[in-house]
């Protein structure tokens, strides 16, 4: 079989072999790495007039590849981020083809030679702790919804968690002893344990006396005794922060989140003095580049801090550079 007709294997090959076998992927990202392709086949039956078994190697060259981010980012309305999530996912296929035929090699090379795109990342958002402490007030605790959502939106203030991990705990997950820790299933499987406040220690042992004890009970049910989704969790916010509002005014020029809880965490244990390192652990970053953002943040909230306050007059003349290229350099 030629090398232009080995495109299909090399793809199944990749998923079988590379991700599933060797890397053991998770099946979020074998379902997203899956999503590119299917994207990019369909860029391609439009463009090259080719189904995706009569695709070859040789057409998924740079230029159709240049074609295809531009296409996300101009015709679906991708944003920079997820334009780059999809090329990694092409990158990391391509680097898996550059060992199984070298002689495309060059070919392979311009495409992994196209840079990730740049992009402006919005100062992280945050809840004031009279904001957070209102909306945590707001769910009637004579309702079982309302019981349900106060631990909910408790626990997700006290351990960061993603939604997704909230929504994935169970009874088991809960370990109780001297400090009721919750054990957080994350990102690419890893897990983590997040020790809980007395008050959010006390809430959960009297949520766990409604619950089923089946061990794979989840922690926040549905009425249909099946775990939350993310909109429902969602939903539940939105109730309560309607409810916050009334007596927190401040609220109602915000966009909330689930995630913006996750987010107010970080900033309040890096407000209280914590290590970044502790904070990244917390939050179950991967990279401390990433907490690394809500440093910068809370930088920025002091420089506005700082500009309120006049500054000292400064009479020192500054002097003019009188040299061409060197007034060029002064006026970047």
């Amino acid at each position: 079989m030629k090398i232009e007709n080995e495109l299909s294997s090399l793809i199944q090959n990749y998923f079988c072999d590379r991700l599933i076998n060797q890397r053991d992927a998770s099946d979020k990202t074998i379902k997203s790495y899956r999503d590119t392709f299917r994207l990019l086949f369909l860029f391609c039956k439009k463009h090259l007039g080719k189904s995706a078994s009569d695709l070859c190697l040789s057409d998924i060259n740079e230029k159709l590849v240049l074609g295809f981010l531009n296409y996300l980012e101009k015709d679906r309305k991708n944003t920079v981020r997820s334009r780059n999530a999809r090329f990694a996912a092409l990158r990391s296929f391509f680097h898996y083809v550059a060992y199984q035929e070298p002689a495309y090699l060059p070919n392979i090379q311009k495409i992994l030679a196209i840079p990730m795109k740049r992009f402006d990342r919005p100062l992280v958002g945050f809840l004031l702790r009279e904001e957070i402490n209102a909306i945590l007030a707001a769910p009637d605790i004579n309702t079982w919804n309302g019981q349900r959502d106060q631990v909910l939106f408790t626990t997700l203030y006290n351990t960061g968690a993603r939604v997704s991990e909230i929504i994935a705990l169970k009874r088991a997950d809960v370990e109780s002893g001297q400090t009721m820790v919750l054990h957080l299933h994350g990102k690419g499987r890893k897990e983590r344990t997040i020790p809980l406040w007395k008050n959010t220690s006390s809430l959960i042992k009297k949520w766990l006396k409604q619950l089923d004890e089946n061990p794979v009970t989840p922690l926040f049910p549905n009425h249909f005794g099946i775990a939350m989704t993310r909109s429902g969790v969602e939903n539940r916010l939105k109730v309560a922060v309607e409810k916050a509002k009334i007596t927190c005014v401040s609220l109602k020029s915000k966009k909330i989140s689930p995630h913006l809880i996750r987010h107010t965490t970080a900033m309040h244990l890096l407000q209280s003095g914590i290590d970044i390192t502790v904070i990244a652990l917390w939050l179950g970053h991967e990279s401390i580049t990433t907490t690394h953002h809500y440093m910068e943040a809370d930088v920025e909230m002091k420089k506005k801090a700082l500009n309120t306050i006049q500054e000292p007059e400064n009479k020192t003349s500054k002097k003019i550079p009188s040299d061409k290229l060197l007034v060029f350099l002064e006026s970047l």
